[in-house]
This record gives C-alpha cells, structure tokens and sequence, in this order.
C-alpha cells in the first residue's frame, strides 16, 4: 500500500540541546507537503552569522552561544515565518491535496464473466508500404518490372542506368517466361573493354535497384539472389551489393553462362555475403562484355526471414509482444480497390512468387508484386498463433459494383478461397496450397464479405448471395457483415457485424457506454479498425494512447457483445505516410513502436482471462478515470495473476483507493507483482527514430498489493497493478467449471 502525504504546513522554534545539555542552536522548521517550493523572505542574519534569505522546508539558525543567542534567533524566526505564512497563503503554487477516487472491485465467487478468446487482435492492410518494402522481406522494388504496366516500352523506375546511354540502354519487352507477366528487362551493352573506340568505364556499365529507399545490408549477413536471365551471347555479368552511389561494395559474385546456356531463360541463384553494412545500399549488375541481355524476375531476400516464411525479422517480430489472438487481413479499402480491377485477387496472388503478375494498389498509389500474398497471410497467422480473418472482394470497389445478377464469379472466388485456405490437399484448391509446402489446412473460420461496402445499395442483396453460398459448403465459417448493429438491429443474418471508429482522443474516451446500449442478441461486434487520428494523433502520441486504452477497457466490459478489436493501421514506412497515426514505424534500418503500439501490449492477457465487477464510485475524478480488473491464467505454469488496469485521462495527479470485494482471508493471499505505466512529461510526446523510448510502459515495484489500498495514477497516464492471487477459486457465471488460483511455486 502506498503511503500519500497529507497537506500540513507548520512552523516550530526548538532550542536543540547538545550533548551535554546546554542549548547549542534555534531551529526553525517550516514545512508543508511541497517541500521543494522556495519562498523568499527578507535577507536576516542568523545569530551564528549566517545568511539566510528563503524560507525552505527547514532552515537551522545556529549559534555556539544558543543561550545568549537564542532570544535574537527566536524573534528573527517569528519574522521570518510571518513572512513565509503571507506567502504560503499569496502563493499560486498552493499544493492542493491530490483528488481521491475510489474504485470497487468484486472478486466473489461466480461474479467474473470469461472474454471471449479472440478479443484483441492485430489488422494488417497494404497501405503505407507496409508489406512491399516493409513486412515482406524482399529488399529489390518492381522485381518483375511490371509496375509500368503490360505495354511496352514502359516505366521501370526504381531501376535506373550505370553508365552513359551511348554505352548501354535499358528498355522493356513482352519476351518473358511468365505468362502472367510478360515483361521483361532487355539491356543492350554497347561499349567493349577490348575495343578501341567506346570502351567501357572502369567497372562497367549496367543497371541497379535502390529497392524501397535504400536496402539495409548488414555485415555478416548472407542474401539470397534469384534472377531469370537469357542473352544473345556468352555472359559475364557482376552482381553487387553496393554503397548509394556504386560504392563502396558490401558484397560481389559473378553470373557467368555460355552462350548455348544463356540462349534460355534460365534461373540463377546466388548466395551473398556481406562483408561490410549500409543502410542505404543497392542492387547492380554490371559488366564490359557488349551484347543484348535479358533479365526478369529479380528478388533479393535476406536468408534470415521471420520462421524462415519470406517475413521481415524484425518487424514481425514486433507483433509477437501483442499476443494477437486474430489477424485481419489483406485490407481494408486495399482489397476494393478504387477500380476492381485493381482490388486484392487472391488466385493471383499463389503458387510459384515468380508467376504471380503482381499488381497496382491504386488506392495507395503504389505498386506491389504480391509476394506477400493470400498464402503468405495465412502462414504468418499461424506462426504468430493467431486466427486468420480474410477479407475478400464483394464485388465492388470505391467506384464500382457488380450488379447482384452477375456476381456468382465472386461467390465462387470466395469459396475457391476457403477451399484452398482449409480444402483436402486432395482437392483442386487445397492441392496447390499442398504444393506450396503446406499440406495441413489453415485454420481459417471467419471471413468478412468486403469492406465498408454497408453504403452501397445493393450491398445487402449481394452479401446474402456470399452468406448463403457459404454457410450452405462451410456451416462452421463465421460471417462478418460491413453493417454496424450497434445502434439497431441488422436486416440481415450475420454472425458478426464490422465496426470501424476514428475519433479524437475526448471522443474516444468517451465512447465507453456505446456498446453498453447495443443489442445483447444477435450478431457480435467486430471493432476492426480504431485509432485517434487528426491533431490529437498526429503521428502517434500519447493522448491517442490514452484515448483508445479506455476504448479498449469499455470493449472489455462489454466483451458480452463484443468479440474482436483491432488498431488501424498497423504499419507505416516513414518514407511513404499514406495515413497517420499508426503502431509501428520502420524505415530501412530502423523501427520503433508508437504510445498506441505499447499501449496495446497491456490488453494482451485479457483474451479468454476472467473480466471482474470493477465500478468507480463517483467523485470529482471519475469522469476522467477508466479501468477494468480481470484475473488470467499463466499457460506456462497455470498461475493465476489479478489485472487492474486504469486510465487517468486527467491532467492531475489522482488518488484512487482501491477496494477488492470477495475474497476470503483465510484462503486467498494476494501479492503484488509489479506495476507497469505508460505517461510522460507532455501528453502530446511522441516515439521517433531518433527518441523511439520517449513513451514506453516503465515497470516499477507493486509490493504491497492489498484488499483495500490507495495507489497514485500519474497524470495522463496508463497503469497496470499486477498482483498474484494464491489458493482461491473463482467461478465463472454460466461456467459449471472452476478456476484455480495457485502459487506461482
């Protein structure tokens, strides 16, 4: 229990003795409860000779002659307190006794109510370059060189010359192998080292690849080149990881074939390793040996990927702190498309990565190769042990719709999807995801039948097409609906219905009795997308943390109607800020979790755990106060762990007593962990690159956990109390089993 100072001020003469018991100094104490406030007073000389000129917590006015002096002392300090008291009394820095809240916690038998497992989960959507140039691995940018489209010649930044035009010219072609993607890199060197007139520079000529603004080569790191190459003659080509500028090289090898080899395509595959870093590195390949070669298909991947699946290390390893019990995925307004025939099409986006024909994300303005595919999504869901959750196409974009009459191909689509995701490898679907080296079927049980598509007037007549068709092969797959049934009731089944919010911080503090009013039957909510945005938000500050951690604790009080939650968006290179805030910023070298992203990390125990009564009694503090208590059971070792979660939105520091009802002191001992908290300084702070720690949760020491106990929240601030409960034993409502709590020994 934490011990809080009571506001005093007082003021006290005391003639000290020393040892012998004479009187050796007048000590003048004046205190209050902010002993760090000065106070000026006039300039006095003390009976020892000394100055003294404020009046601070205590100030001693010795003398060797105390009795002689102590009179003179005595009637300074009278002087001196009186003034100290006009100024306590005049001053702005008064200290105000810290407000008290009061928080009720009901831990009885049968009061908890279980969340349900999958309630907080992560949203992954292609926006920001989040997967091309940040989640997916690959280092090389257009490696088809389809991004300028199928007529040719065509655009193939970022790739870019070595050399002067006269000694080499790069142009596209309809000449590759791949008949999804047709176009290829065609290089016609035109200088000779042997030749007397335009011989080549020193080094070459050629062409390279920055990749997505710059890649990050790191020494001792090995990087794995796959290229498609053909010529009209022999071949002599120099592949190197190299400085921005050509120089200096991190790591060089040779591509060398006759001329019969390189007549066909054919597949080259190097190993590289780094001898030296760059952050800012680049792809080129060079030679002196005229000719016309062709080049499709480049890929550099590091050999280290996250599970060894194609996933950036590190970033992905930035979601595994979340605990994500769902991923939604692969959008968002990426899987509409403003026009459908860019939306997200599963069937192009499987099999071999080379034949996939990738495609433009025209709602954010750049191009993917979709090496991060329906596939790879799948795969990263099961390796973070989250449930996958697909979002695919309804037929309609931001501009278009499929009229209900014709949108049979898409239920099709749909199923075809499901089939290859959980199909008997035997099947037509299930066999190439067999192919891909995945023989077990994914576990796939939700979709959602498009995105934010509810404000189409047809939406309804098509999804009941999607509902039906599904429910009729799949019973057990649970359907999400675009409408909100948070307000009424849908005209539609569903099993779930999507919510999206994007608020001010206020508002989203606010927002704790929206779902207290929503249906309690029918379809469930799925908050899929929430976040702070606009000037509270900026790029990620801890106001929006704020905000949405008390959003967070109203879904959790309300988790009898709400299943799923999920930020938005996920990632963001800083290169590429389609939308701000978001929980993870990265760049080619770098990465840091926004307040939003750590503030995430507190609700990561709270799928399937126990949600307690928790109430805070009205005061002066409350309307700035949120909190939950929930009790959550270790995996590893089956202990049982009380939550107290608490928001002080306010700008002040906030007193709450705490009382936990219900547990039986002769057979419950409650200890505490630890207290962790996320504030700062200013509530508008932010994580950058150069500060990523600024606003991180700070763990501290929650010693004296207690039935009834007082704890101070910082202002705007975020805290978690962790305490352990021993040998007791909660039951759920509706539950006719028991959780045991026993000791972490």
């Amino acid at each position: 229990m934490e011990q809080k100072h009571q506001q005093q001020v007082g003021i006290y003469l005391v003639p000290d003795q020393d040892p012998a018991g004479s009187l050796s100094e007048c000590k003048l104490s004046i205190f209050l409860n902010k002993p760090s406030s000065k106070f000026n007073c006039f300039g006095w000389i003390g009976s020892g000779g000394r100055r003294f000129s404020d009046c601070g917590a205590e100030r001693i006015l010795g003398s060797r002659r105390a009795a002689a002096a102590c009179g003179f002392a005595v009637t300074v300090c009278v002087l001196a307190a009186t003034c100290f008291v006009y100024q306590w009394l005049n001053s702005k820095e008064i200290a105000e006794p810290a407000p008290m809240g009061k928080l009720i916690v009901d831990a009885s038998e049968g009061s908890g109510r279980k969340i349900p497992d999958t309630m907080f989960g992560v949203f992954f959507e292609e926006i920001n370059h989040a997967g091309a140039g940040g989640l997916w691995a690959e280092l090389v940018s257009n490696r088809g060189f389809e991004a300028g489209g199928s007529n040719t010649p065509s655009k193939i930044d970022p790739w870019a010359i070595i050399g002067d035009p006269s000694s080499v010219t790069l142009s596209t072609d309809l000449t590759s192998r791949f008949e999804r993607n047709m176009v290829a890199l065609r290089v016609e060197v035109r200088c000779d080292s042997r030749a007397l007139n335009n011989v080549c520079p020193a080094g070459g000529v050629g062409f390279f690849n920055p990749g997505y603004w710059g890649m990050n080569i790191e020494q001792g790191k090995a990087y794995r080149l796959v290229a498609y190459v053909r010529s009209s003659g022999p071949v002599d080509v120099t592949v190197s990881l190299t400085g921005p500028n050509g120089f200096p090289s991190l790591a060089a090898s040779r591509i060398i074939l006759n001329a019969s080899d390189a007549e066909n395509w054919t597949r080259i595959e190097l190993l590289m390793e780094a001898g030296l870093s760059g952050r800012n590195s680049r792809l080129q390949f060079t030679t002196e040996k005229p000719g016309v070669l062709w080049f499709d298909q480049v890929s550099l991947m590091p050999l280290e990927t996250y599970k060894g699946h194609g996933f950036h290390p590190k970033l992905a390893a930035m979601l595994e702190p979340l605990k994500p019990r769902f991923l939604r995925f692969p959008g968002g307004c990426y899987v509409e498309g403003t026009w459908l025939r860019n939306a997200f099409r599963w069937k192009a986006t499987v099999g071999p990565w080379e034949e996939r024909p990738g495609h433009l994300n025209d709602v954010w303005n750049y191009w993917t190769d979709d090496g991060l595919g329906y596939f790879e999504f799948l795969q990263l869901a099961e390796d973070l042990g989250a449930l996958p959750i697909w979002v695919f196409n309804s037929g309609m974009s931001h501009r278009e719709h499929i009229h209900v009459a014709s949108i049979f191909p898409f239920v099709q689509e749909a199923l075809d999807g499901i089939e290859f995701a959980r199909g008997d490898p035997a099947s037509e679907w299930g066999s190439l995801r067999a192919a891909m080296g995945h023989p077990e079927p994914f576990e796939l049980r939700h979709v959602a039948v498009g995105n934010e598509d509810c404000w189409v007037p047809n939406y309804r007549d098509v999804y009941l097409k999607f509902y039906h068709a599904i429910k009729l092969a799949y019973p057990d797959i649970r359907i999400i609906s675009n409408c909100d049934g948070s307000a009424w009731d849908l005209d539609h089944p569903a099993d779930y219905y999507d919510f999206h919010i994007y608020e001010t911080a206020t508002n989203m503090f606010s927002m704790g009795d929206h779902f207290a009013k929503a249906p309690r039957t029918g379809p469930k909510a799925f908050v899929s997308e929430y976040a702070v945005t606009g000037r509270d938000g900026r790029t990620g500050t801890l106001l929006a943390a704020l905000g949405e951690a008390a959003f967070l604790i109203s879904l959790e009080k309300n988790s009898d109607v709400v299943e799923m939650a999920s930020y938005a968006p996920l990632f963001v290179n800083a290169n590429d800020r389609s939308w701000n805030p978001d929980a993870i910023v990265f760049n080619s070298s770098h990465i840091y979790g926004t307040p939003s992203y750590y503030m995430q990390q507190f609700f990561r125990e709270s799928g399937g755990a126990t949600l307690l009564p928790a109430t805070l009694v009205k005061s002066s503090v409350s309307g700035s106060i949120a909190a939950s208590a929930i009790t959550w059971r270790d995996p590893v070792d089956s202990t049982e762990y009380l939550k107290l979660k608490v928001v002080n939105f306010g700008k002040c520091t906030v007193d709450l007593e705490i009382l936990i009802n219900g547990l039986d002191a002769n057979s419950c001992v409650l200890s505490g962990v630890g207290k962790t908290e996320l504030t700062s300084s200013d509530v508008m702070h932010e994580n950058s690159f150069s500060a990523p720690e600024k606003v991180i949760p700070r763990k501290g020491e929650f010693a004296n956990a207690e039935r009834h106990m007082t704890v101070t929240l910082a202002p705007h601030s975020l805290t978690s109390f962790d305490m352990l409960l021993e040998k007791n034993t909660l039951r759920i409502k509706g539950d006719s089993t028991t959780t045991s709590m026993r000791s972490a020994t």
